[in-house]
């Protein structure tokens, strides 16, 4: 039965102790003059015995110490509670040390996309606008000694600006040319006598006999067309030569139109005789990729006999998603390699994009012409494709691990030089090739930023926030407010609700 207040007097007994020790602890550090107790401490507001009513001076900084903040002074020495050196204090994020507002960089006035490190970079008529670091701030900035700058292993990098870079990679298949693909047609009917050209894949080029026909049609053309040269190499009049001669060349046209090489018709010329069997021959260099007739079929008028490809060259159709063809354009650079050739690339160029997507897969296809020397890219070969999709209106970007992101911001720490770094909010934009990353706002050209050891700084960063947001909780540091009065749940108004109650059941 007295288990229960035993227990309530013990917690009490404590509480009271460390309550006491806490007193008395202040009352010290307060006689000694080293603590400003009406109001937390700031590089602009610190009063220091003995210099009531006076600022202090840049080249006299405030020191401080990082266990216990409270703890101000004006000269160097140890933590009267920690025995830790005092450490300098910074000046407010966003100001310089006579408190006007810093400037970050400068924008163009009638383009807010540039953005100059320095308001000489300008070169415009109207006035550049300023860009301040309170509007940009993303925490509190912090001081590093060079030692322990080296020892986080702290690295750093310029904003860069040009072209933006942002290849595609997907993948894709051979086709054939098709500006490089002829049919051969029959334009009579007959028998395929011989066949030359006897097996699909064979390589042939232009003026190679294909097949040799035998056709009654073709039979009665070269008939009447040595006829009328016989007749006109006759003695005959002018005006009856003149007529011999037109139905010699009207007979020649017909040959011609039949699809009849000139070879073969100056070889009729030459011998004078009906040859029954005629020669057609390849019109195109290539390789023959469809073959339709066997040696003594039958052979009707517009029947298709063969195909013929030239495989010097190639056409690769990609295969890209919706949102992906906005940043397409006829004439970019493309590469394509296959996994069975290690170390071999192939370079083209995007040739046309479909205007239509495929119903089934939801991509556009982009036609990509690639040149094939030594018919090593064969049709229906899949391929590794990458479409170097450059944005050629120049703008920001920096290396992405600088960035840090934490779902609902961005975060990238400026080196503003002598250990002072400050956390700076940034937009991003695409991702880009070789780890980079696009700027749309908050950084401009050739600032320095921290690409090594950022996470480090973010700590250090946060820790200090915290300690500030301990010290004056109605007067945020810079660039905070907006979190304060975003309405959000707030970890020492929570603790000190009495819900619970906790103390009352002790008193009872």
């Amino acid at each position: 039965m007295n288990e229960k207040p035993q227990k309530n007097r013990s917690v009490v007994s404590l509480v009271i102790t460390a309550a006491a020790s806490m007193a008395l602890t202040l009352a010290v550090v307060y006689a000694t003059g080293l603590v400003h107790i009406d109001g937390p401490a700031t590089s602009s507001e610190i009063e220091v015995p003995g210099h009531e009513g006076h600022g202090h001076d840049e080249d006299n900084p405030l020191w401080t110490c990082g266990m216990h903040p409270w703890i101000v002074t004006e000269e160097e020495g140890l933590c009267p509670i920690c025995n830790m050196e005092l450490t300098p204090m910074e000046k407010k994020a966003g100001t310089t040390g006579s408190g006007q507002r810093e400037v970050a960089f400068w924008k163009d006035p009638d383009d807010p996309s540039r953005t100059y490190k320095m308001k000489e970079q300008y070169t415009g008529t109207k006035d550049p606008v300023p860009v301040y670091e309170d509007q940009l701030i993303g925490g509190v900035d912090i001081q590093i000694d060079p030692v322990i700058e080296q020892n986080m292993g702290i690295r750093t990098a310029t904003v860069k600006s040009g072209p933006l870079v942002n290849s595609i990679r997907t993948y894709g298949h051979i086709a054939y040319d098709e500006t490089r693909t002829v049919h051969v047609s029959l334009k009579f009917s007959g028998w395929i006598e011989t066949l030359h050209a006897d097996y699909v894949g064979r390589h042939v080029k232009a003026g190679e006999p294909l097949f040799e026909i035998y056709s009654p049609e073709l039979f009665a053309v070269q008939e009447e067309y040595l006829s009328a040269l016989r007749s006109s190499r006759g003695r005959v009049g002018s005006k009856g030569k003149k007529t011999l001669l037109e139905m010699q060349a009207s007979a020649r046209r017909r040959l011609l139109n039949f699809g009849i090489d000139p070879k073969e018709i100056n070889t009729l010329e030459k011998s004078g005789k009906v040859a029954r069997q005629l020669i057609i021959r390849s019109p195109y260099d290539g390789v023959i990729t469809a073959k339709n007739v066997a040696q003594g079929a039958f052979v009707k008028t517009g029947a298709q006999v063969f195909t013929i490809s030239d495989l010097s060259r190639v056409w690769v159709e990609a295969h890209i998603f919706e949102y992906e063809v906005s940043r397409l354009a006829i004439g970019q650079k493309a590469s394509m390699s296959f996994p069975y050739l290690p170390g071999r690339v192939f370079e083209g160029e995007v040739s046309y994009i479909y205007p239509y997507l495929q119903k089934k897969t939801r991509d556009v296809i982009v036609r990509l012409e690639f040149e094939n020397p030594g018919l090593v890219l064969k049709p229906d070969m899949y391929a590794n494709v990458t479409i170097h999709a450059q944005r050629f209106d120049p703008g920001m970007y920096i290396d992405s691990e600088a960035v840090i992101r934490s779902g609902e911001t961005n975060l990238v720490f400026v080196y503003k030089g002598q250990g002072r770094f400050i956390p700076r909010k940034v937009v991003l934009g695409m991702e880009l090739d070789e780890g980079q990353v696009e700027i749309l706002s908050g950084l401009a050209p050739d600032e320095i930023i921290v690409t090594s050891g950022q996470f480090l700084l973010d700590s250090e960063s946060k820790l200090k926030e915290t300690i500030l947001k301990m010290m004056d909780p109605e007067h945020p540091p810079a660039g905070l407010q907006e979190d304060s009065a975003s309405g959000e749940d707030d970890f020492f108004n929570d603790m000190q609700s009495d819900d619970d109650g906790f103390f009352d059941d002790m008193e009872s």
